[in-house]
């Protein structure tokens, strides 16, 4: 089984150094309302201007920040530590909220880039020895009351599997908010429970070709997570034969085509955040069960691990990924 000892740690570590100040190729998420606002990546966002798009960069400072705090005597442990105070500054943060305020940037990054934002905030606060979290805070807040008007907003969840997924952002807000904002947390177990509660016998009609979230595996961990005391009656209902291993298609490693296209190059992410709820939910069900899930989480993550890099299409974003699946095995 892939453990995350000090050895592959620093491996994912190199990867995220590797590419959170990398500006090129980069993929922004920019409304221009005129020539002045044609600006490079670096301009726009000073801190998170790297690996390919700024949700990505966000989610790369997790899996640093994270490793760091984990294996604080590994040698990169120095480099992340020394790059983040050169990154989170006061002036540097300020301009990321300024980002917020402009014209059309209301659906900037929404929701996954939101979620991932106060995921790195609340990371931030676990280095008790830096200035981290405090510099992280006023953003992690603008993002958290976009998120609160938002769930006001949104009639129907969104059940992609991709980055407008209502699930996965619920379930990365939801540990944000216990910590630092009591009612967004009461709000997003009622919203979770809204709009999932009803569901019965889950069809999975997946995986798309560019997912990297599995719609059904996501909304089970978001009850999971959000609404833990009606979970294992609702769950029994959402996947009634779940212990036959059906539907099929949840138990079985998405095949990667082209590794060189960034949408194919999603399945290997599906892989690994299939893994990451499997082991999550592995927590709340039955012996029998935990061990279904245990063993098909490490399918897909065997299926996954050796291609966290390689080429930039995944290797920009995949160890968060692994990280994610890995620290559910902890928990």
């Amino acid at each position: 089984m892939i453990a995350l000892g000090t050895d592959t740690a620093a491996r994912m570590a190199r990867i995220a150094l590797g590419h959170v100040t990398r500006e090129y190729p980069h993929k922004l998420d920019h409304v221009l309302l005129g020539d002045e606002d044609a600006q490079p990546p670096r301009v726009l966002h000073p801190v998170f201007y790297g690996s390919f798009d700024w949700h990505s960069c966000v989610h790369g400072w997790w899996t640093l920040l994270t490793l760091r705090r984990l294996h604080p005597a590994m040698a990169e442990a120095c480099a992340i530590a020394e790059l983040a105070d050169a990154s989170f500054t006061a002036d540097k943060l300020a301009v990321e909220r300024a980002y917020l305020d402009r014209p059309q940037s209301g659906g900037f990054e929404r929701p996954y880039g939101w979620a991932w934002l106060l995921t790195l905030h609340l990371e931030a606060t676990r280095h008790a020895d830096q200035r981290w979290g405090g510099e992280l805070e006023p953003l992690a807040r603008a993002f958290a009351e976009r998120l609160r008007a938002y769930l006001k907003v949104l009639t129907y969840p969104i059940r992609a599997g991709t980055h407008f997924n209502t699930a996965f952002a619920l379930v990365l807000a939801r540990d944000w908010a216990e910590q630092f904002d009591q009612p967004l947390a009461a709000d997003l177990a009622d919203r979770t429970w809204h709009w999932f509660g009803k569901d019965r016998d889950c069809q999975a009609w997946e995986p798309s070709g560019d997912d990297f979230l599995s719609p059904a595996w996501v909304e089970a961990l978001a009850v999971a997570r959000c609404c833990p005391a009606q979970f294992g009656d609702w769950f029994s209902a959402f996947l009634p034969r779940v212990a036959q291993r059906e539907p099929a298609t949840l138990f079985t490693p998405a095949t990667v085509s082209d590794r060189t296209d960034g949408k194919i190059a999603h399945l290997d992410g599906l892989n690994l955040s299939r893994a990451w709820c499997q082991r999550s939910l592995a927590r709340g069900v039955g012996p029998a069960l935990a061990d279904l899930f245990r063993e098909t989480a490490d399918a897909h993550l065997a299926a996954a691990w050796p291609h966290l890099a390689g080429d930039y299409a995944g290797e920009h974003w995949l160890a968060s990924f692994a990280l994610l699946a890995l620290l559910a095995e902890a928990v």
